[in-house]
């Protein structure tokens, strides 16, 4: 038997074209109208297309000045050093990136495993942190694309695993390396701050544990870096007149009692417009302005240990033993059966 490994990612363009970021945004903004309430299809589709034309030029900008977007580029490594640990392992994988929102989309993984004669998927969204309109959404996306291109094949999926020990090693140690190689360290005057990606007030009040899972592991790697004063903030896409987390991680940098700010982008596994543009531009003018000196923490995309985290992941359903063996249990943010996490409490 040979499995395919679709790893599940929120896409973006890699460079700034008009009609690129259009689509893109106009996707990511129907995927999501329920926020909004209810409403007709030909509606949703008029408004994503009116939110897509107000959000493309500031968009469009932000690729100009980082450079065009590395996610890509970094989600193939991912997929490529996970084949690699795979292999190493003894197991025949094929393993694929789909994005949710650019190309290569979730329906292309999909035909390319078809095609390669795989006969087992996982799907293993890239997301730390598990919310519904990432993680879950993502899965859902790969039973609609089964279902679009008529192929019949068992699927198991992942959603949170944020608490794998591994990964949360992981980035404590990204950290504190980062902290060595500049002569920092948290407390006298340097705050750490992690920023997470914000979400829609509307997902938390219909059930997300989004915002509890963010807190939980900002608690743990704060705790194992010795920074009991340390803040967070989200990062809010307010492009509609909805209620967003808070606090902004804006409104974080504008009061933080601090000399400095050590920025953790928790929510991230790739470097993108996200991190290059509003981190590293936007909030870093917003520090200095302030008088703070401003550190971001680079994303630990390609560390051995994140993906020997994947690897373990998936290895129960690879191997064919109970996943539960690995902790992982049903998923109760993705109520569906051959759903798995590691966040779902240990029955009693």
């Amino acid at each position: 038997m040979t499995t395919g490994i679709v790893l599940l990612n929120f896409g973006e363009p890699s460079e700034g074209h008009r009609e690129d970021v259009l689509d893109y945004l106009e996707r990511i903004f129907l995927a999501n109208m329920s926020i909004e309430g209810e409403t007709t299809e030909a509606a949703a589709r008029e408004r994503a297309a009116e939110l897509a034309k107000r959000r493309a030029p500031g968009l469009m900008e932000e690729y100009d000045e980082i450079g065009g977007s590395p996610l890509i580029d970094h989600a193939t490594t991912q997929a490529e050093m996970l084949d690699e640990e795979l292999s190493r392992r003894g197991y025949d994988v094929e393993t694929y990136h789909g994005m949710q929102y650019t190309a290569p989309f979730i329906t292309d993984a999909v035909e390319a495993a078809r095609e390669d004669g795989v006969d087992h998927l996982i799907g293993l969204p890239i997301y730390p942190l598990c919310g519904p309109s990432t993680t879950v959404q993502s899965l859902d996306e790969l039973d609609e694309a089964l279902d679009e291109v008529g192929w019949d094949v068992p699927v198991d999926a992942l959603t949170g695993w944020h608490k794998h020990p591994a990964y949360t090693r992981a980035r404590i140690d990204n950290i504190r390396r980062y902290l060595d190689d500049h002569d920092l360290s948290l407390g006298d005057g340097t705050r750490l701050v992690f920023s997470a990606h914000g979400t829609p007030q509307y997902y938390l009040d219909e059930g997300s544990r989004y915002e509890e899972y963010t807190e939980e592991f900002c608690s743990v790697v704060a705790t194992a870096l010795d920074a009991p004063d340390y803040e967070l903030g989200y990062q809010n896409h307010e492009n509609r007149d909805v209620d967003w987390t808070e606090p902004d991680v804006e409104a974080v940098v504008e009061t933080v009692d601090a000399d400095r700010v050590v920025v953790e982008p928790v929510s991230f596994m790739h470097e993108q417009s996200e991190t290059l543009s509003e981190l590293d531009i936007e909030l870093r003018e917003e520090a200095e302005e302030r008088g703070l000196d401003f550190h971001r923490v680079p994303i630990p995309y390609d560390d051995d240990r994140f993906v020997g985290a994947l690897a373990d992941l998936v290895e129960p359903f690879v191997a064919g033993y109970d996943p539960e063996y690995a902790g992982l249990r049903q998923c109760e943010c993705r109520d569906e059966p051959g759903t798995m996490c590691l966040n779902a409490p240990h029955e009693a």
